[in-house]
């Protein structure tokens, strides 16, 4: 009788998980489409009181810009010694801060006038980086998203699942509407995530935005989520277009 209560146990946990509701699925539909930099190795991308701002990859040509959106012309750029290939960047408690991929340092610069403050050293790969407005939130590829307080001490590790499971390389990050938007490197996948139980609640599919008859040799992946008043811009590493876009619910 009790290995019978057992089985019976187990066998409704089973079907517990097996009829759980997965996360929503959405598609993208293009409202507008901007210029946008094929020289911009697109690392972070974001508004900040208007402002879009982008932090540009690859060593040797790694930057900090501040970008007029209906032009793409770069109205300001703050370059990076060679050996810096840089990643993720935020403005968070008046400062701006920007990571950098292997070379385990993070930079901070006054946020009104992008004047270099600090330098900190960083113990893991940075990837993306965005904030909650209380703590900076940091991607390192793996599936583990990390709260950092503004001296980048440790508060808490999230670990990120889709369907029960880790998912990993997760990339270029963004704060929307409290949630975690997260690019999933090397896919045209956007993943929405619960900030409290690292669980994703939504994908977004984002195959087909950038035509082929727009893409050339430079042209690399999916990079770059922004929001402003509630619109929401994607672009891609190299990518000659930024798109405004509206998520549409797919079955």
């Amino acid at each position: 009788m009790k290995r019978l209560i057992l089985s019976l146990a187990a066998l409704a946990l089973c079907v517990c998980a097996c009829s759980a509701p997965g996360p929503r699925k959405y598609g993208v539909k293009v409202v507008r489409e901007y210029p946008h930099d094929t020289r911009a190795y697109t690392q972070g991308l974001f508004f900040d009181n208007g402002t879009l701002y982008e932090s540009t990859g690859q060593t040797g040509q790694s930057s900090f810009r501040i970008v007029d959106l209906q032009t793409g012309k770069v109205l300001r750029k703050l370059g990076f010694a060679h050996k810096y290939f840089g990643e993720g960047s935020v403005m968070f408690q008046g400062k701006l801060y920007m990571l950098t991929w292997t070379n385990h340092v993070a930079f901070v610069y006054d946020a009104a006038t992008l004047e270099y403050e600090k330098t900190y050293s960083y113990p893991r790969e940075g990837w993306g980086l965005t904030t909650d407005g209380k703590s900076l939130i940091a991607s390192d590829g793996s599936a583990n998203l990390f709260f950092l307080d503004g001296e980048f001490h440790l508060q808490r590790t999230l670990k990120v699942t889709l369907n029960g499971r880790p998912i990993r390389y997760l990339n270029e990050l963004e704060w929307i509407d409290g949630r975690i938007w997260a690019n999933v490197y090397t896919t045209d996948m956007i993943v929405i995530i619960n900030p409290k139980t690292g669980v994703v609640e939504a994908t977004v599919d984002c195959s087909g935005l950038l035509p082929n008859a727009l893409r050339g040799p430079e042209t690399d992946v999916l990079n770059g989520i922004a929001v402003l008043d509630g619109r929401i811009f994607l672009t891609g590493k190299n990518w000659p277009r930024m798109y405004e876009v509206e998520l549409k619910e797919t079955k």
